[in-house]
């Protein structure tokens, strides 16, 4: 049975030092810290067995309960995925003899094909801001930085965490590549488009832009992700683009549209900063189905 906690929990001295470990030692992004935070928070609240005295048992019961309200398969694997973190800890540091939570079977992720735009949709939707100019009462190099945003997105496939952490320094005229810190603060190269280059290059003219943050807004201090989502979002109404998407779908884009056009599978991992090879053949797929849909639409006997 789940026990749930009362209001006067102490203080979890053994959460506190994994979170400081990750934070300190593994280099963890605060993305992750904080969904792991809020994993180790979220079963205390309903579980006041102390940590290294749980068993399967209470992980089987929390995992059945948030379960049963309906939480995507994506969103319980990363709550375990941070117990599993965890035990992992207490077993090299606190020398805890066993993870109960490695007993547990999880529910497989739904493997969903990502939507992709069409190359005509991604001309389009990278028009709309100099297209709309004239109708808003906005410093003349914020369009302008709109456009290098988002061919940056299509450009290079970067994540939104990425592109709103450039600065100046890391996109390299000379060599038409920008450093990225991804993941883990790993560090690679990507090759940038010349209209992407030329469009950061007409923004950062306009803005006075020369150092520090790539990409300001108004107060011309660092965009923030969710700024950054929401002129895509804003964007998206002034065009004839039927769905709802994400910098993410940029980046899915970039991904499909080099596998269509032959690009190597390795290659689009190491530009998209994939650990694994597995991550990036959902796009394989993604492929094939638009070469059956192409076959089925042109072939007289498809």
């Amino acid at each position: 049975m789940i026990k749930a906690a009362s209001a006067s929990t102490k203080k979890d001295n053994l959460a506190e030092e994994f979170l400081r470990y990750l934070t300190i030692e593994r280099n963890a992004s605060p993305r992750t810290i904080k969904a792991y935070r809020q994993a180790l928070e979220a079963f205390r609240a309903k579980n006041t067995t102390p940590w290294k005295k749980c068993v399967a048992d209470d992980f089987r019961d929390y995992l059945f309960e948030i379960m049963k309200r309906g939480q995507a398969r994506s969103y319980v694997r990363l709550q375990f995925s941070a117990f599993r973190s965890f035990y992992a800890f207490l077993i090299g540091r606190k020398q805890l003899a066993r993870d109960p939570v490695r007993e547990l079977q999880l529910p497989k992720i739904e493997k969903k094909l990502p939507l992709v735009l069409s190359r005509q949709q991604i001309d389009e939707l990278l028009a709309a801001p100099l297209k709309i100019a004239k109708n808003r009462a906005a410093p003349v190099w914020m369009p302008l930085r709109d456009v290098a945003i988002m061919e940056l997105f299509y450009s290079s496939g970067l994540r939104l965490s990425e592109l709103a952490a450039l600065d100046v320094s890391d996109v390299d005229l000379y060599t038409e590549s920008v450093r990225v810190f991804g993941k883990g603060r790993k560090e690679r190269v990507c090759p940038v488009g010349l209209p992407a280059l030329e469009a950061i290059s007409k923004y950062r003219a306009a803005a006075n832009v020369h150092s520090g943050a790539l990409f300001i807004n108004k107060s011309r201090t660092r965009m923030s992700t969710r700024s950054i989502w929401l002129i895509l979002k804003r964007y998206l109404r002034h065009t004839s683009i039927p769905i709802s998407i994400s910098p993410h779908k940029l980046r899915h884009s970039f991904a499909t549209h080099l596998l269509d056009r032959g690009a190597d599978l390795r290659s689009v991992q190491a530009l998209l900063g994939h650990a694994s090879l597995s991550t990036t053949q959902i796009y394989t797929h993604v492929t094939v189905e638009r070469l059956k849909k192409a076959y089925a639409d042109a072939h007289p006997r498809a």
